[in-house]
């Protein structure tokens, strides 16, 4: 039974009603909704940036002597047209001009003698034993996808789908470049690049590679997560276009809300430049 001084009792919090929240909230959605439809039918182009963001701009600034561009992936599976996975996402790679951007990157970092370091996919016999799997991981196990033989040996590798791009191998072979341990899934919490990163003295990355959406966006995550500064190169990545969705466009979302800097291929070499 209540006493009657509680219903006395005088709260001086402000008080909004159910109804006026309610009201509030859908005009709220009302303006989203107008401003995403808008916006759409603005853009043909669905990876264009938004004509009017609702996130606040990037402020990072590059300071060479703690950057390094990390690349994710740059293996022949992913981007050349003999690559298993090229009839998914070889479009992709085309559309962005992927393959010609990551080398672009890899000459600016060069020649700003940046830090470099590849973070590589291999699964060799041992991983085919796992007793569950994702999706992607049970399709990429089951196609051969960055399969070499052994950890300790190199059979079969040259101009395998695990090898590097040959374009890239002047770059990643120069005595300089930093390969790390390969990573198993998609992120780099498997391997030792964030070691490898914080031994060079670097907390701001320049992420590429690929896929987008898998093992550049996990990447990106785990660098944030790590306490990097990470700026995503968005042309100097790509991804596979399935029933399930374009993974891509997945990407390019994530990266717009999460990392410090979304940039072009054009931008990042203005701005290595810029902070040389």
């Amino acid at each position: 039974m209540c006493n009657g001084h509680d219903h006395d009792h005088k709260d001086d919090r402000p008080h909004i009603s159910r109804r006026a929240a309610i009201t509030g909230a859908a005009a709220v959605g009302a303006a989203a909704a107008t401003t995403v439809a808008s916006s759409a039918a603005a853009q043909e182009n669905p990876y264009a940036d938004p004509a009017e963001p609702a996130l606040p701009p990037s402020n990072m600034k590059l300071d060479l002597s703690r950057a390094a561009l990390v690349v994710t992936d740059p293996q022949i599976d992913f981007l050349h047209p003999d690559g298993v996975t090229w009839g998914v996402i070889g479009a992709s790679v085309e559309e962005h001009n992927t393959v010609e951007n990551i080398e672009t990157l890899f000459k600016a970092a060069k020649g700003a003698d940046l830090t470099v370091a590849v973070s590589p996919h291999y699964y060799y016999p041992t991983d085919k034993g796992w007793r569950f799997e994702g999706a992607l991981e049970k399709l990429m196990h089951k196609i051969g996808m960055f399969d070499r033989t052994g950890p300790t040996n190199l059979d079969g590798f040259e101009g395998s789908g695990a090898d590097f791009m040959p374009q890239y191998k002047p770059y990643i072979e120069d005595g300089k470049t930093i390969v790390t341990s390969p990573h198993k899934v998609y992120g780099n919490d498997t391997n030792d690049l964030s070691l490898q990163l914080r031994k060079n003295g670097v907390d701001q990355v320049i992420l590429a590679g690929m896929s987008a959406n898998l093992c550049t966006e996990s990447h990106m995550r785990e660098l944030l997560e790590d306490g990097f500064e990470v700026a995503v190169v968005r042309d100097a990545t790509a991804a596979a276009m399935l029933p399930e969705g374009d993974g891509y466009l997945a990407a390019l979302i994530n990266f717009r809300y999460m990392a410090n800097a979304v940039w072009s291929t054009e931008e990042t070499v203005a701005n290595i430049k810029a902070a040389g």
